[in-house]
């Protein structure tokens, strides 16, 4: 579906490293001083979800496609970002650019590693990069409240209720507060949409650790405070060791789990949080030839969806043939479930529901 979430964070706080987890390569320079990431590094995740292989273990289908979220490492913001500082403009127009961000907050201790504030103290750190985005935020909007108030003067109604709500939002910025903090009707959401105000963006915290969570406890219960305080999620994980079991073949990562307790690789755990932070869920085909997981946006219908795997789904739509997972699992297939009554025809307008098995038919 092209929706970008934007990996950033202060320098040297170990977004690349992340990035190269991520990827399970190491395509992402990651080095011990400011601006190492300059242009920003881009590549799609596979989104870790054991239904594909529920379905799959029914459906023995030739391959599988699992969902996917394409992640953007952009370089690292520096006090001053908004006026020039560091990449500045640089920075901005990249984040500007993603669809959700994911905030990497420096939690471990590295005599090795440098922080360009020569303290740990993820806090700050995070009212370092907030400040600047809003900053950059107060611009936009100052230059479109001018514009609108000009608007005004010539008895523009439209533009008169656009002025009020940004002034609104100016003043919500001033208290040094995100925008998306501000409780918008969803008809002003829509009158500011194309501002794309890099605080409106919803926000994933990442709490870069080290090896030894329990020593960065503290720092963690700081940068989980913030982020209940914002209703947003929160993924603690150490980067580098997440690097390390990438670059292991499966069996190895396992072995290496196990041994430190953990059922799953905190990525896992990154990619579903971000996954669901940009507002998406997912439905299945299956069919001997493949079992493809498909992304889509929460409260999309199936006329959407149709469109999504092909146009001319979407154009010759005549119905989506629709079982819920749970179904599809406990009476063996496509097969179990028709035959017990599970199966429903669903019309263009049907919301998707996540999980869901769907054969479109479809005539053009």
């Amino acid at each position: 579906m092209g929706l970008k979430c934007g990996i950033v964070g202060l320098p040297n706080v170990g977004k690349s490293t992340l990035f190269n987890a991520l990827m399970q390569n190491s395509q992402a320079q990651a080095g011990n001083y400011a601006f190492c990431t300059i242009d920003p590094n881009i590549g799609m995740v596979e989104v870790s979800d054991p239904r594909i292989m529920g379905i799959s273990d029914i459906v023995q289908p030739q391959k599988l496609i699992p969902a996917t979220v394409e992640f953007v490492d952009i370089a690292g913001l520096v006090e001053g970002a908004s006026t020039g500082e560091g990449l500045g403009n640089r920075f901005l127009s990249h984040i500007r650019e993603v669809d959700a961000i994911a905030h990497v907050v420096r939690a471990f201790e590295d005599a090795n590693v440098a922080h360009v504030s020569n303290r740990i103290d993820p806090a700050d750190d995070i009212r370092t990069i907030n400040l600047e985005l809003i900053l950059a935020d107060l611009q936009t909007v100052d230059k479109a409240l001018g514009n609108a108030e000009k608007n005004r003067k010539s008895g523009d109604r439209e533009q008169a209720v656009l002025a009020s709500l940004l002034d609104q939002v100016k003043t919500h910025l001033e208290q040094e507060s995100p925008a998306r903090l501000l409780d918008l009707e969803e008809s002003d959401q829509k009158r500011i949409a194309s501002l794309c105000l890099l605080t409106g963006k919803p926000v994933l915290y990442i709490v870069n650790t080290s090896d030894n969570m329990q020593s960065d406890n503290e720092r963690i219960a700081a940068i989980e405070m913030i982020a209940n305080s914002e209703n947003a999620p929160m993924v603690p994980i150490c980067a580098s060791l997440e690097h390390e079991i990438s670059e292991l073949d499966h069996p190895e990562a396992v072995l290496f789990l196990r041994e430190l307790g953990c059922q799953e690789k905190g990525i896992d755990r990154v990619i579903r949080a971000a996954y669901s932070l940009l507002g998406l869920h997912t439905f299945f085909t299956a069919g001997p030839k493949e079992v493809h997981a498909w992304t889509i946006r929460q409260g999309a219908t199936a006329l959407q969806a149709a469109g999504i795997i092909h146009s001319d789904f979407e154009r010759g739509f005549i119905c989506a043939e629709t079982i819920a997972y749970e179904d599809y699992i406990s009476l063996k297939g496509e097969l179990g479930a028709k035959g017990a009554g599970r199966m429903r025809q669903e019309g263009r307008d049907y919301v998707v529901k996540d999980g869901d098995i769907i054969h479109f038919r479809f005539n053009v």
